[in-house]
């Protein structure tokens, strides 16, 4: 039996890649979605002759677009995308978000500041009145101390992320630590985006509140 969560991800993640037009240079976000949407943007690649070029936003990304043959560029040679597709853990009505349980959340708000469109895939359960997960947060590890100082004046439970099979502290593609920063309801996405942005030794956090113009949100299983 087929699991529908995992059938919904797929639909979403079809739909998007359909999005895509030949020529276009399309950013490429991490997870388990857009790795869907990656499978068929390769199908078409060899069904279609789809011309594309893709940027991704982590080591992971890079590796199964070389799997799926999706040929890469940077943001050096692209510095304008004409779409990212990538996922998102919660998104409320308003179309903001909080990302990053893939920690490439900075390499990601990069790629979809970048692009002309910012597509989200996600299956239903990634629905939300109000914003409340933990906040990644990607750390300088010089500055570690003195954010987690900051950010538990913030009114935040900071917690520093462990990997699952090595000891020690999780670090990003870009070789930063990774907080995840409990607020409780988020009353206010863009003020605290800004505001944890604002900490020295902060490089990138996982609130996206200011591209709900350009983001375009693909429930899987929804037409």
């Amino acid at each position: 039996m087929s699991d529908p969560v995992v059938e919904a991800k797929r639909d979403a993640g079809i739909r998007a890649a359909d999005m895509v037009k030949d020529g276009m240079v399309v950013g490429l976000g991490t997870g388990s979605t857009v790795f869907f949407a990656m499978e068929r943007l390769g199908e078409r690649i060899r069904s279609e002759n789809l011309h594309i070029f893709g940027v991704p936003t982590s080591n992971q990304t890079a590796m199964r677009a070389e799997e799926y043959g999706i040929p890469l560029t940077t943001l050096t040679l692209h510095p304008k995308l004409d779409l990212a597709i990538d996922g998102a853990d919660q998104v409320d009505p308003k179309k903001r978000m909080i990302k990053g349980r893939g920690a490439a959340h900075l390499r990601e708000k990069v790629v979809a500041d970048a692009a002309n469109q910012f597509v989200v895939v996600i299956d239903a359960g990634k629905e939300v009145a109000g914003l409340d997960a933990a906040v990644p947060i990607e750390v300088l590890p010089f500055a570690y101390g003195s954010v987690v100082r900051r950010l538990q004046e913030l009114g935040g439970e900071p917690v520093m992320r462990n990997g699952v099979k090595k000891d020690g502290p999780v670090i990003s593609d870009n070789g930063n630590y990774v907080i995840d920063c409990a607020f409780g309801a988020v009353a206010d996405p863009a003020g605290l985006e800004t505001a944890i942005n604002a900490i020295p030794g902060v490089l990138g956090n996982g609130i996206f509140a200011r591209m709900t113009e350009k983001t375009v949100v693909i429930v899987g299983g929804r037409k």
